[in-house]
């Protein structure tokens, strides 16, 4: 489907982001409130404040919501937990308490921000909850099209539950009478990726528009040592994301084996948060390559490793020639958008999808996370450098992406939205007490 460009002048607009304390989720949502906010409309967003104010940097507004941070306490999701086990426990223990949680702090932030459209992360179901209730429009944000493709219609019981819980949550804090499925809007959900990778959606494909990745530039979290890249050698990333490396130990060790037996031929930037390696590789906690904490760099001396607590993605994915990850949607997406081929290790959640789609596309190689050893890591990353179709399937999937408009389909989108919600004359709720948040933004405009 073609995207559409900016439609013509649309009235200043009021647009809320309801977003989970979750990285990849907030990450997407950063260039289509830039967009906005350069088309002169006003942008906020409901969520933890220490999570998304370090996503958006100073100035934005951030009205605070209570919740867990996976991995967490309540939400300390054991690292075996796969399959339909993790997705229970993803639910169960996470994401509907989340939605409880979020929810008085998402019923404020409307009250006192009075938005136009709210834009509800596709597993932040507070989002769309609320809004139903007090009769603002809303959208979905989808940051992983995994539920698009019917990936429960051969578990039914299972999609049976899923929706008995959503019944129930909506019992709690939602519209009982109300029927939308809170995980994709009746009126509009944006879908970060197209059916190039996706595939034709089965189910919500009436709403759904495909715009591809929403590509902006971040705030500066991490120094890295350019320096240390040889530009005459290509270069390789292995990340797991934010919410993987309490599984990763063994994983990241089989890919450090698998790299230093190609000494010479290419560098490798392996990302590893929590220094489990470090742990399980006594040598790699005195290399000089691996960074502290603030990712502050001494000179390295190893020539081909580098072991970093954090990196700029982005901004690294415009220099490297493959990527071994955990098949997350968001580093995935991000990857392709850059025309770089994928080793893909899904854990649990929609990864193993995602994995499959990385497939179906010819634009990666999928091993097995748990069992794979360094030398079939190895073989994997010898076929994505070395064999042209791999990078030729990744642009084209690149391709597509940028076709679709990112950023900026998605913001002529939701102000069709808007005006849509103005013409119907959909009731807002009246502005009550002064709401308890916190706001990034010292001025204190709205």
């Amino acid at each position: 489907m073609s995207e559409p460009s900016r439609t013509s002048e649309v009235p200043p607009r009021r647009f809320l982001f309801v977003v989970p304390p979750l990285v990849g989720h907030v990450n997407p949502t950063l260039g289509v409130a830039a967009e906005l906010t350069a088309r002169g409309h006003q942008v906020a967003w409901a969520g933890m404040p220490e999570v998304v104010q370090r996503l958006t940097g100073q100035g934005a507004t951030v009205y605070r919501c209570a919740g867990p941070v996976l991995g967490e306490g309540g939400a300390d999701r054991p690292p075996d937990v796969r399959g339909p086990a993790a997705l229970k426990f993803l639910w169960e223990r996470f994401l509907v308490p989340l939605a409880e949680a979020m929810a008085p702090g998402v019923a404020r932030a409307i009250g006192e921000f009075r938005p136009d459209v709210v834009i509800a992360d596709q597993q932040t179901v507070a989002g769309g909850l609320v809004a139903e209730r007090l009769g603002v429009r809303w959208a979905t944000s989808a940051t992983t099209s995994a539920e698009f493709t019917g990936v429960l219609d051969g578990m039914p019981k299972i999609d049976a539950w899923l929706d008995g819980l959503m019944a129930e949550v909506r019992g709690r804090i939602g519209d009982p009478k109300g029927t939308a499925d809170p995980r994709f809007s009746p009126d509009l959900v944006l879908a970060f990726t197209t059916e190039e990778l996706a595939g034709r959606p089965a189910r919500a494909g009436d709403r759904i528009h495909y715009v591809g990745p929403s590509i902006a530039e971040r705030p500066a979290t991490a120094d890295f040592p350019w320096a240390w890249l040889d530009p005459a050698r290509p270069a390789v990333l292995v990340t797991l994301g934010t919410a993987n490396t309490d599984a990763g130990a063994r994983f990241l060790t089989e890919c450090l084996e698998a790299v230093r037996a190609r000494a010479g031929r290419f560098q490798t930037v392996i990302v590893d948060p929590d220094g489990v390696l470090a742990r399980a590789t006594p040598d790699v906690r005195n290399t000089p390559a691996t960074l502290d904490v603030r990712n502050t760099p001494a000179a390295p001396d190893d020539k081909d490793v580098l072991v970093c607590r954090y990196v700029p993605q982005l901004t690294l994915l415009k220099r490297v020639n493959a990527v071994v990850c955990h098949a997350g949607h968001n580093t995935v997406c991000e990857t392709l958008w850059h025309g770089v081929p994928l080793v893909v290790a899904p854990i649990r959640d929609d990864q193993p999808v995602v994995a499959a789609q990385v497939v179906d596309a010819g634009a990666g190689i999928r091993v097995r996370f748990g069992r794979v050893r360094a030398a079939a890591l190895g073989e994997a990353l010898d076929a994505v450098l070395d064999e042209p179709r791999y990078r030729a399937a990744a642009e084209r999937v690149s391709a597509s992406f940028r076709t679709a408009g990112g950023a900026t389909a998605a913001a002529t989108h939701l102000e069709r939205l808007a005006t849509a919600s103005a013409v119907t004359h959909v009731e807002r709720p009246a502005t009550g007490t002064a709401a308890t948040h916190t706001t990034t933004n010292p001025g204190g405009e709205r």
